[in-house]
């Protein structure tokens, strides 16, 4: 539920604010190739991408979202995402929560938002359901 909180308290921000002739993410921006090869990698589950971008009261451009069947798949798929994100992108996440628990890990880019959890949890805070306004895709092999 922390998670749920942490992401009510801050806004998104603007990535091409300060910087001349940055570009908005889409859903082939680096970043997020990045972190759905990562979660494949590691055989995250049921991958879904969330296009928050038309929503004003959305707190990031883009969710992406998976399940993992145990705490230390979580936990593998969690790091690897970092560790693919900082070697390809350059970027650390703005702020991480859930590695105490790892029954949901977020992992938040600030326009990038990730959510790794088991699919029970995934099936009780229904994410998909909260943001339906949201385009959403599939990333599955």
């Amino acid at each position: 539920m922390e998670q749920l909180a942490l992401l009510t308290n801050r806004r998104k921000k603007d990535p091409t604010e300060g910087r001349p002739g940055a570009k908005r993410l889409t859903r082939n921006s680096k970043i997020i190739k990045t972190i759905i090869a990562a979660i494949q990698e590691k055989k995250g589950q049921n991958i879904v991408s969330l296009d928050l971008r038309k929503i004003n009261e959305a707190v990031a451009d883009f969710f992406i979202i998976c399940e993992a069947g145990s705490q230390p798949q979580i936990r593998a798929i969690a790091e690897h995402i970092r560790d693919q994100v900082y070697e390809k992108c350059g970027e650390k996440p703005y702020h991480h929560e859930g590695y105490h628990n790892l029954q949901w890990v977020l992992i938040d880019y600030v326009n990038v938002v990730v959510h790794v959890m088991q699919p029970e949890n995934r099936k009780f805070y229904r994410l998909e359901e909260m943001w339906s306004d949201a385009a959403g895709q599939e990333h599955n092999e």
